[in-house]
């Protein structure tokens, strides 16, 4: 396995507020954290860095080699779930950051599986040998329209209320955590990102650029990176790239 990140403030923003940690397991497997903070400058910022903080710290602390995938698919939800509290909380201890939240999202691989848990629009793709597959669902406004059938998939990328999070970590004292896993077979390549990407992306373009960077996940995380700021930049980019090599 091999795992590279990036992030990028954007041509817009005067911080950036999306936050990534990724790293290899003992034995092979990989893991990387996505998160997209919100809540005022400040508040984003702290958001983001505690979850991907909780998880670092649960998934260091508890993963063992050879675990079965129920105890993974346990690790990493208590891991989104602990992120949540940990925000939460501190926002209830500080009037400044109340409110505050960020999307998350995990993806683990090991052998030939990927485990994935998300909440909210940050997304993770999967590109192998039958092409590219969005893994997860945003949980957003433009989403539900598009599942409804009221707008297109392009329209919601432009759509004035498209930074309207249904669900999100931190705000409450509990959330919901979307799970799945997925083959993960040699050769393929797993994709986490903030919707400072997929604003200016769609799958078949995403697609173009995997095929040209193969198992260079750093060259395609940065080539991604300035696309979007080549096309406006005006959201903070954050990509991840597994890739079972």
């Amino acid at each position: 396995m091999r795992v590279d990140f990036a992030t990028d403030t954007g041509t817009v923003r005067a911080s950036n507020q999306d936050a990534c940690k990724c790293g290899i397991f003992p034995g092979g497997g990989a893991w990387a954290v996505v998160c997209d903070g919100m809540g005022g400058a400040n508040g984003g910022n702290v958001a983001s860095a505690i979850a991907v903080e909780q998880v670092e710290g649960l998934l260091l602390g508890r993963f063992r080699e050879n675990m079965s995938p129920g105890n993974i698919k346990s690790m990493i939800i208590n891991a989104v779930h602990r992120a949540n509290t940990a925000i939460y909380e501190r926002a209830s201890r500080n009037a400044e950051l109340q409110g505050m939240g960020t999307t998350i999202v995990l993806m683990l691989a090991m052998g030939r599986r990927l485990y994935v848990a998300h909440v909210g629009d940050s997304r993770a793709y999967l590109k192998s040998s039958d092409g590219i597959r969005q893994l997860t669902m945003d949980h957003s406004y433009v989403q539900d329209l598009v599942n409804f059938g009221q707008i297109t998939k392009a329209e919601a990328r432009t759509h004035p209320r498209r930074n309207i999070i249904t669900r999100v970590l931190g705000v409450h004292d509990d959330v919901d955590v979307d799970y799945a896993v997925w083959d993960f077979g040699e050769g393929d390549v797993a994709l986490a990102c903030t919707d400072g990407l997929t604003n200016y992306m769609d799958e078949d373009l995403l697609e173009e650029y995997i095929d040209k960077h193969g198992g260079d996940g750093e060259a395609l995380a940065r080539e991604l990176i300035q696309f979007a700021v080549d096309n406006g930049g005006s959201d903070n980019i954050t990509i991840a790239v597994v890739n079972n090599i």
